[in-house]
C-alpha cells in the first residue's frame, strides 16, 4: 500500500513538540489512531514507525508524537537532549499535550474525526484513561502494558531526601544519563489527585476497551491491567505470552520487521477495531 508520512509536525502547547502521521493514499476518510508513549519514552523509540506503518497499512491514520515535556527537542527528537523539561514534566502536562494533539489530527481532512482510538503504552496508557474519561470524542480505548495508577513516586526516607532537596534522579539504562525530578512532579498530582485518579477514571469509561500485557513485563506487573479489566464495564483482557514491557522491541530496533509479540499486539488491535 502506498503509505504517506508528515514526520516531525511542529505542535505547541507550553513548548513546541513533534508529532508523526502515517496513513494510507485514500480518497475515504480514515479511522484515527494517537499513540501515546510511556515514561522514558519518545515517539521514534524503537519499532513504533514500524508499528504505525502495519497500523497504516491497515486503513488507520496513525499519528505518534513526542510529550512536550518528555526530555526531547525539536533539533533532537530521539535523544534526551533537554534536561530541565524532563524535570518539570507532569501529568498536567501530557493530558494538554494530548488534547492539542486530538485537536489537531481531528480536524485534518483526510480524516473521520468521529472515529478515535487512543492507544497508550506504559504510563501512556494511564494518561489515555484519564483522557478517555473526560473526552467524550474518544471512540476506543487500547492500553498496552499500562499502569494502574499514577501514583509512581519514591516512598519513606527517598519520598523525604526529594521532598528536602527538590530533585531526584533517575538513571537511563541505554544512555547512562541521570535524569531530573523536580519536585513539582508531585505538587502536580497532589494538587490534582482527583483528576489523576486511574481506578476512578476507569469506572467512568464505557467505550469498547482493549487491555494487553506481556506475561514476562519486568516494569509493570500484569496486576495492573487486571485492575483495568476489573474497572473498565466494556473492555476485554488480552495476555501476551512470553511477552516484554515493550513487547520485544529494544532501541535501537534495527530490523525491518516488528518483533513476533509487537506484531501479534498490533494484530489483536486491528482486529479489535474493526469488529
Amino acid at each position: 500500500m502506498n503509505l504517506i508520512k508528515h514526520k516531525n509536525i511542529i505542535l505547541k502547547s507550553s513548548r513546541e513538540f513533534l508529532a508523526d502521521a502515517i496513513f494510507p493514499n485514500s480518497d475515504k476518510k480514515l479511522p484515527l489512531i494517537i499513540f501515546v508513549h510511556g515514561y522514558k519514552g519518545y515517539k521514534d523509540w524503537g519499532a513504533w514507525e514500524l508499528m504505525g506503518e502495519k497500523f497504516a497499512n491497515a486503513g488507520f491514520y496513525f499519528v505518534k508524537f513526542n510529550f512536550s515535556h518528555n526530555g526531547t527537542t525539536i533539533e533532537n527528537p530521539n535523544d534526551f537532549a533537554d534536561m530541565e523539561a524532563f524535570g518539570q514534566n507532569n501529568y498536567s502536562k501530557e493530558l494538554d499535550d494530548l488534547e492539542i494533539v486530538i485537536n489537531e489530527f481531528t480536524s485534518r481532512k483526510e480524516v473521520d474525526s468521529q472515529n478515535l482510538t487512543l492507544v497508550g503504552h506504559s504510563r501512556g496508557g494511564g494518561v489515555c484513561i484519564i483522557k478517555a474519561s473526560e473526552n467524550k470524542r474518544i471512540n476506543q480505548l487500547i492500553t498496552l502494558a499500562s499502569i494502574s495508577t499514577l501514583d509512581r513516586f519514591p516512598k519513606n526516607e527517598a519520598f523525604e531526601n526529594w521532598k528536602n532537596t527538590g530533585v531526584y534522579y533517575i538513571e537511563n539504562a541505554r544512555t547512562k544519563q541521570k535524569l531530573p525530578h523536580y519536585f513539582q512532579f508531585f505538587e502536580d498530582y497532589k494538587n490534582n489527585e482527583e483528576r489523576l485518579d486511574v481506578e476512578k477514571a476507569s469506572k467512568k469509561i464505557d467505550i469498547p476497551t482493549l487491555i494487553i500485557h506481556g506475561v514476562s513485563d519486568e516494569s509493570v506487573g500484569m496486576d495492573h491491567s487486571e485492575n483495568l479489566h476489573e474497572w473498565i464495564g466494556n473492555s476485554e483482557l488480552k495476555i501476551i505470552e512470553n511477552a516484554n514491557h515493550t513487547f520485544g522491541a529494544k532501541e535501537p530496533w534495527e530490523e525491518s520487521f516488528l518483533p513476533k509479540e509487537l506484531n501479534s499486539v498490533v494484530e489483536y488491535c486491528i482486529d479489535f477495531l474493526k469488529k
